[in-house]
């Protein structure tokens, strides 16, 4: 059980508790014009949270116990285009993902936790917007692959529902911008999944940076993973680079088309489309640029308190981004430097350790990843912070501080801002690789490039929708 989880006597405890209360039902199905007067709910203490999964793949697996296990939640619904596959997920092929194997794990899970032979309240629903407008749910998670985030997070919270948003938050600049106005204006609680804020080893060098234990800041390093695929364990039919004839079973050809949702249709390609793969194609995704850059890059920002900010350039900008290959065409190799208005200034590459390395003043150093915190001097990682000194945001478990802040109204450890200011970082780093440019300046008030190449790329500050999307339907 995750750190954080409340024991299984204490959640059976309480759940038997809960149900003495009478069943709390959200705000039904909204028409078109409504969507954006819908309020959220927020439970008294003694009620539980509704929560329904937007997709279940290798993330939804991985985070899913924590909202199990936690005695305010109840997982009432799944929604997903795939109807369940055995395998195929997860970082070694290892894992089922879609409606069945969600829906089997939630029905076993309540089934054991009642000491019941069966059970059967985990619904299913094809299509998101279904789910969100039945009733069944007062939150979602969204792990859908990354061109599918803004469109279900907006959805969600123009009907009042709270938001979970895996990492990257969105595929574009554009996309993050209107998922901040949608989640401002309609008042829900949004989380981010970057769960490396809800890590001590983080927050300690973060406040560490931010009281100035290593001096003024000389650099930082920020290592990411470097790779244009990886198969993840799947076998070579999954890895093919040839399109099928037509889609997977799990999907069918209605389910195929509301996986690409809003990016250009094209047939089934494994190497793309397999669990995973889509990360390495810029229709779905950015890259390891994205993919773990919304995690470091984020805990920069954390540390030099940047949040509501962002820097004033992208430098030094290399990689071997190739637009003309259709199916890896996000980087694998890649540097670029981060300038912020102060000086500061992160350089970015796959050839670091995967990290964060911050250089202050007198050879102090401190390097935090996941897990483990080293300073220099080593007598420095014992140091206690002052009474006086700034103390940043705690939280124990991520997805435990997304449903305590439901219920006490109050800002999550990684808010919408937060994410979208973040992941906006490796945007611009994409954009310069797209455009071919090798420093971008960036104006972080506005939100626009500036000076050169900035009509270049402000073109790819948004991203086409396709097949009749539309980005928010309430604005």
């Amino acid at each position: 059980m995750a750190k954080g989880n409340l024991s299984r006597r204490h959640f059976l405890t309480a759940a038997s508790a809960a149900l003495a209360f009478p069943a709390i039902i959200p705000s039904g199905c909204v028409s078109a014009k409504d969507v954006a007067r819908v309020k959220p709910r927020r439970p008294v203490p003694s009620e539980r949270l509704n929560v329904g999964f937007i997709g279940y793949g290798t993330m939804a697996h991985d985070n899913i116990g924590n909202f199990l296990n936690n005695d305010h939640v109840q997982v009432t619904a799944v929604s997903d285009p795939n109807t369940g596959i055995d395998k195929l997920h997860g970082y070694s092929g290892e894992r089922g993902g879609g409606l069945a194997p969600c829906k089997d794990r939630v029905n076993k899970f309540y089934a054991d936790l009642g000491d019941k032979i069966s059970y059967n309240g985990c619904k299913t629903y094809f299509d998101f917007r279904e789910m969100i407008d039945s009733g069944d749910v007062d939150a979602v998670v969204i792990s859908t692959p990354d061109h599918w985030h803004a469109i279900q997070a907006i959805y969600a919270a123009r009907k009042g529902k709270h938001v979970y948003c895996q990492k990257p938050m969105a595929l574009t600049i554009g996309q993050g911008k209107a998922m901040v106005k949608a989640v401002r204006e309609s008042g829900i609680t949004f989380q981010v999944g970057s769960q490396q804020r809800s890590s001590v080893e983080f927050r300690r060098a973060c406040e560490f940076v931010r009281n100035h234990y290593i001096g003024k800041i000389q650099r930082v390093e920020i290592g990411l993973p470097g790779g244009k695929f990886t198969s993840w364990g799947k076998p070579k039919e999954w890895c093919g680079k040839t399109a099928w004839d037509k889609p997977p079973a799990y999907f069918g050809e209605e389910g195929w088309k509301m996986w690409q949702g809003p990016a250009a249709y094209r047939d089934f390609l494994p190497a793309i489309h397999a669990p995973m793969s889509w990360r390495f194609n810029l229709a779905y995704g950015g890259g390891q640029i994205t993919d773990w850059g919304a995690h470091h890059l984020d805990i920069l920002q954390w540390a030099i308190g940047k949040d509501g900010s962002g820097p004033v350039a992208i430098e030094n900008i290399k990689g071997d981004m190739d637009l003309n290959d259709p199916i890896y065409n996000t980087a694998g190799k890649y540097s670029f430097d981060v300038v912020y208005d102060d000086g500061t200034r992160a350089i970015v590459s796959e050839r670091f350790q995967n990290g964060l390395r911050f250089f202050g003043e007198g050879g102090k150093q401190i390097f935090v990843t996941r897990g483990k915190m080293i300073t220099a001097p080593e007598e420095l990682y014992r140091t206690k912070l002052r009474p006086t000194d700034v103390k940043l945001y705690e939280s124990g478990q991520h997805e435990r501080n997304f449903i305590d802040c439901i219920f006490n109204s109050k800002e999550t450890i990684t808010p919408v801002e937060a994410g979208h200011r973040s992941i906006a970082i490796a945007h611009m780093a994409n954009i310069a690789l797209r455009i071919g440019a090798e420093k971008l300046q960036w104006d972080p008030v506005t939100e626009q490039f500036i000076g050169d190449h900035a009509k270049e790329a402000s073109k790819l500050i948004d991203q086409p929708l396709h097949n009749g999307w539309v980005l928010d339907p309430g604005a």
